[in-house]
């Protein structure tokens, strides 16, 4: 007999949809996530492939150029060092922060939502930052010397690296980041591939999934190594999160350029970079889920905590730019103070007010839940979220530059048509990577959906018990 005084907990936790929808079985989740690697591509596939690798064209061609001809084909001048090859690479490097956010911190938070995205978060991750390492080795201007990057014994005379640069700093951090990260999706993958594995006896896939596998069992101590390491790489790739994007920000923060000479730039970036990260995230969930059919795997749910998240970091962003102007003015530098009045009013001001729109006006609709709701709107807003935070970082670095403390130094910024398409070519790269792994990679993690396939949320568990009392 149910006692009154528990009553009231099913309507104060009211019962939230389940995870994965569709009622599926164990069996189900391994049939319908295999089902787009084992048969044929779908047309829409093939289409996007080949758009997206005709963008990669473009830009091997117009890098081949730019490394055949010199960097004097881009648009940079004595004041301008730094432009579209820049902004780029710090886009890129924000891109792939929230693979690793949603991988390991909020595995470490015991998130069971992030079970059906974290595969292609972590996949996007990768792909991101093999984008951003293209245009620190471009803009060397002689790549084939990135090697010289590396602090081993050499026969160059006095010639060594600059520990106290931050571009060296940079260098390790990404590329630490790379590998832990590359680690990390990697040991998330072996109960998938050998799932694969005993699908198919035959082929060149089993042989692969076979090697890859690394003799997995199932056993339960198997699972619980497996567990336990897993664990460790979370631990190990959560302080990533906050430290490559602190480090990318100390390549601005040490110097002594107005606008650039700022303690707030750390956790500024860091925020931006999450926000960047979760608008790619659901842009490419969400093509996913309508192209492949994974309506049940990635539900109203995901994208609705994913929405939440984006904008909180949103509105941490527009903290930061609010708290920008308010310093520069507070502080009674002038030259500090010119260079933020430059960004609102001076020539690129059509660039600051698309990154201020795009990056803490729109994301205000996600406080209404049939914004939310709506996949379509959600879509949008996030394709908004990623202009403007490009924009964000092509603000930051030019505008920066361009007005000196000399007048006479003063010039202006006009990117060639070789950036443009370089830009194009690492979109190209981002895009054939990702269509590649949804070809032939299992785009959920299939063990980690298993685990939650009938796991109640907090709120239905608690009225459940209330109910039962």
């Amino acid at each position: 007999m149910s006692s009154p005084h528990h009553e009231p907990s099913s309507a104060l936790y009211p019962p939230e949809p389940p995870l994965i929808a569709g009622h599926k079985s164990l069996g189900d989740v391994t049939r319908e996530i295999c089902q787009p690697l084992e048969g044929r591509p779908t047309r829409l596939w093939w289409i996007g492939f080949i758009v997206a690798a005709s963008a990669l064209l473009l830009g091997v061609v117009s890098v081949t150029y730019q490394i055949a001809t010199g960097i004097g084909v881009w648009g940079l001048n004595k004041t301008v060092g730094w432009g579209f090859d820049i902004t780029n690479f710090v886009f890129w490097v924000g891109i792939g922060h929230a693979g690793t956010l949603i991988s390991a911190v909020l595995f470490l938070f015991r998130q069971k939502w992030r079970t059906s995205v974290n595969r292609a978060a972590e996949a996007m991750t990768l792909f991101a930052v093999m984008c951003a390492g293209i245009f620190p080795l471009i803009h060397m201007g002689r790549p084939w010397l990135a090697y010289w990057f590396a602090p081993y014994p050499n026969l160059r005379g006095p010639l060594w690296i600059n520990f106290k640069s931050p571009l060296v700093w940079d260098f390790f951090a990404i590329s630490t980041y790379f590998l832990v990260s590359a680690l990390f999706w990697y040991f998330g993958l072996i109960p998938d591939l050998a799932t694969i594995r005993d699908r198919n006896r035959r082929g060149l896939r089993t042989k692969i999934c076979r090697a890859l596998s690394l003799g997995w069992n199932g056993s339960a101590r198997t699972w619980h190594r497996y567990e336990t390491v897993y664990l460790l790489l979370a631990g190990l790739a959560t302080p990533l999160v906050f430290s490559v994007h602190t480090i990318v920000s100390m390549d601005f923060a040490t110097s002594v350029i107005p606008g650039w000479h700022t303690t707030i730039f750390p956790p500024y970036f860091v925020a931006g970079a999450i926000f960047s990260g979760l608008a790619m995230v659901l842009t490419l969930m969400l093509v996913a889920r309508k192209t492949m059919r994974l309506e049940h795997y990635i539900t109203a749910r995901h994208v609705d905590t994913m929405c939440k998240l984006m904008l909180s970091m949103g509105c941490v962003v527009g903290l930061a730019y609010g708290t920008e102007f308010f310093i520069a003015f507070y502080s009674g530098n002038p030259y500090e103070q010119f260079v933020f009045l430059n960004r609102a009013a001076g020539p690129f001001a059509p660039a600051y007010w698309t990154m201020v729109i795009c990056n803490v006006v729109i994301p205000q609709v996600l406080w209404l839940k049939p914004v939310r709701s709506n996949f379509a709107a959600v879509f949008v807003v996030s394709i908004f979220v990623n202009i403007g935070m490009w924009f964000e970082r092509f603000v930051i670095i030019v505008t920066s530059l361009h007005r000196d403390y000399l007048p006479s130094s003063w010039a202006t910024y006009f990117p060639t048509i070789i950036e443009v398409a370089t830009l194009i070519g690492s979109f190209g790269l981002f895009f054939t990577c990702f269509l590649l792994f949804c070809r032939f990679v299992p785009v959920i993690a299939m063990a980690e959906v298993k685990g939650v396939l009938h796991a109640p949320g907090h709120r239905s568990d608690v009225a459940q018990k209330g109910e039962a009392a």
